[in-house]
């Protein structure tokens, strides 16, 4: 059975109420039309997790989709708070469990391995063992110091946005990296988004890039564009513009609904969405062609 399906389709069937979900993305790749289509159908008592909240995790609190943020740095990049998680945070509506971004990472490692819990060097943020029960200290057996620990994290469903796939799911990554392959290797479901499904020939041609490799994953999905308003690398630039608006706009509910309206319930998928920013964010968007020199892989 083809993996290829529409984003719709893969929601519909690997993303479920009550589900430990992991956007993955570190400051470009972030899946927003994924998150989009998560609030259009609906899902609730979510558990959202990621390194770096970002804007995606806003919107999908905002529209009520979870009960409890797992996180590692919660704002808005460059700009401030991420107001409506913070509110909700504040008044007591939103569970949370907060690490450093080596401690998010470490459990996704520890999960990725089929690991109990993993060791840490100790750091100064004392505050976070105070405040998280999770991380725990023992007694390194070899020499007899304290290491911190923490446990495991295994999501129910990942979402991992690439520049290309095949339609088997082997997925390529260029850019900045970030918690990617150690996502996709600790969830259970593995959910791709990609710019273009290329021939499998493409793939092949370079595999080093290959940060994903078909066996995890489950379905693959294209949707040009699904990152913005972060970036994807070579394909189209970080909407600044709407970061800061986006501040502006959740400094009061009434705003937010009104965008979630219509730029979220009011749009049909990712493409209607993109084509409703317009000619002119398009154009702003745009990157020039920046071509890393050619590998030889050799032939015999």
């Amino acid at each position: 059975m083809s993996k290829v399906c529409s984003l719709k389709e893969a929601v519909s069937a690997y993303v479920h109420d009550g589900n430990l979900l992991y956007c993955a993305g570190f400051t470009h790749l972030i899946p927003f039309a994924a998150g989009h289509e998560i609030i259009r159908q609906g899902r609730r008592d979510l558990t959202l997790a990621r390194a770096t909240p970002d804007l995606i995790y806003d919107q999908l609190v905002a529209a009520g989709c979870a009960k409890k943020v797992i996180f590692s740095y919660i704002g808005n990049p460059g700009v401030g708070s991420l107001r409506i998680i913070r509110s909700e945070l504040e008044a007591g509506r939103l569970e949370w469990e907060e690490y450093s971004h080596f401690g998010m990472i470490s459990r996704l490692q520890a999960g990725a391995a089929g690991l109990p819990f993993i060791p840490m060097n100790q750091t100064a943020a004392t505050d976070l063992e105070h405040n998280n029960p999770n991380i725990r200290r023992v007694t390194d057996p070899y020499t007899g110091r304290e290491v911190v620990t923490v446990p495991p994290l295994n999501p129910d469903v990942a979402i991992i946005h690439v520049q290309r796939a095949d339609a088997n799911g082997n997925a390529q990554i260029w850019g900045i990296l970030g918690e990617q392959k150690e996502v996709a290797f600790a969830s259970k479901k593995v959910i791709i988004t990609t710019e273009e499904i290329v021939d499998e020939g493409v793939i092949r041609s370079d595999p080093n890039r290959t940060l994903i490799p078909e066996l995890i994953v489950d379905a693959v999905c294209c949707v040009p564009h699904c990152a913005h308003p972060s970036y994807t690398q070579g394909y189209y630039d970080r909407d600044n513009v709407f970061y800061l608006n986006w501040d502006k706009i959740t400094e009061t509910q009434a705003a937010t609904q009104a965008w979630l309206d219509e730029w979220v319930y009011g749009v049909k998928d990712a493409d209607e969405y993109w084509q409703k920013l317009g000619a002119e964010t398009h154009e702003r968007l745009k990157v020039s062609p920046a071509f890393a020199s050619p590998v030889n892989y050799g032939k015999y």
